[in-house]
């Protein structure tokens, strides 16, 4: 593969199909062969390569891999074809819309040795890259705290799963990444308004494997549309936008006493802000540059289908939690995400 281009496939043509289609258009060392939608090209977003009904179409054309962006409740039967065949794939996420068939994904591409990944997206964004950077070098100290709120309008495209496989799988993944933590329990309450069969707001806190508390709010309820990420510590708070990209941080000024009764306690004080100069790079691109690699053998920080398979885990027990009403503990990932020094 590494003497010529690597050959590459998209299966479906909607909201997300249709960037995946123009980035795969331009991507450096990759020629786009083919998209996969029975429904046609209606938009026109194929870049002008051909447009197939079936997924064997894409295979009998030979492809190293293919981009996987039908609807999730499609994903495993689509996923576990590409493996059979031996076709890597970027999936987009939440990987699959069941723990059990993220899990047979997972055993689907592991077992053929096959490169996989899936599309959290925040993983790319260059605020969050720039934030985990920061964690990873011990800017923070020690880490209190992780708190998201993602809201906005209802997006008509979605209809097969709720907010929390939708949006808040977003904010699990990165709040893993970011922090190279797992979650160890989660406790939510959800809401259902918009007469949909799925909840469309969820109010979650968790704990992380090494105390660190946790908060998530997400919603499709709001006119106001909000990515908002901190991450609060011993040193102060990153605030991180990631509908704008920007990475704030906020630090914990230390002021002295006199006062002798005070000197026991440790308090915070409000310090400088800084704002924070990172290169903007599209989130969408740096994902399928570091696919790309990933499949070419290069060392590339993809997100693996076991990481994508806890995230839908965690989701899963964020659901039972709110239809329950009691915390959820989960079980030892086999493998943390990444690891963060502190």
């Amino acid at each position: 593969m590494t003497t010529r281009g690597l050959r590459a496939g998209l299966i479906g043509l909607g909201s997300m199909g249709r960037n995946h289609a123009r980035i795969l258009a331009g991507l450096e060392g990759v020629e786009f062969v083919a998209a996969v939608d029975p429904l046609g090209d209606k938009s026109g977003a194929s870049q002008g390569v051909p447009v197939l009904p079936a997924v064997a179409d894409l295979v009998a054309l030979g492809v190293d891999y293919a981009v996987v962006a039908c609807p999730t409740a499609m994903h495993e039967e689509v996923g576990v074809a590409l493996a059979e065949a031996g076709v890597c794939a970027l999936i987009e996420k939440p990987l699959a819309d069941t723990v059990d068939g993220a899990r047979r994904l997972v055993d689907a591409f592991e077992s053929r040795g096959l490169i996989a990944g899936v599309g959290h997206i925040e993983r790319c964004n260059p605020a969050l890259r720039n934030l985990r950077t920061r964690l990873e070098a011990g800017e923070l100290g020690d880490v209190y705290q992780v708190v998201t709120r993602r809201q906005g309008p209802f997006p008509h495209r979605i209809a097969d799963v709720g907010v929390i496989k939708d949006l808040a799988t977003h904010d699990i993944d990165l709040t893993s990444w970011v922090t190279g933590q797992d979650y160890e329990s989660v406790s939510a309450h959800i809401v259902s308004k918009s007469g949909r069969p799925h909840e469309d707001m969820v109010s979650a806190v968790g704990r992380l494997t090494d105390g660190t508390m946790v908060n998530h709010l997400v919603n499709w309820l709001s006119p106001l549309k909000e990515r908002f990420t901190s991450v609060t510590g011993e040193r102060g708070c990153f605030i991180a936008d990631t509908l704008t990209a920007d990475l704030t941080f906020h630090s914990n000024a230390a002021i002295s006493t006199e006062w002798e009764a005070l000197r026991a306690f440790r308090g915070v004080a409000e310090g400088d802000m800084i704002r924070y100069a990172i290169p903007k790079r599209e989130p969408l691109l740096v994902e399928h540059e570091l696919f790309r690699d990933a499949v070419l053998g290069l060392d590339a920080d993809i997100c693996t289908l076991r990481q994508g398979l806890r995230t839908v885990e965690v989701a899963a027990s964020v659901l039972e939690s709110a239809e329950s009403g009691r915390t959820q503990h989960l079980g030892r990932l086999e493998s943390v995400p990444g690891s963060v020094a502190r």
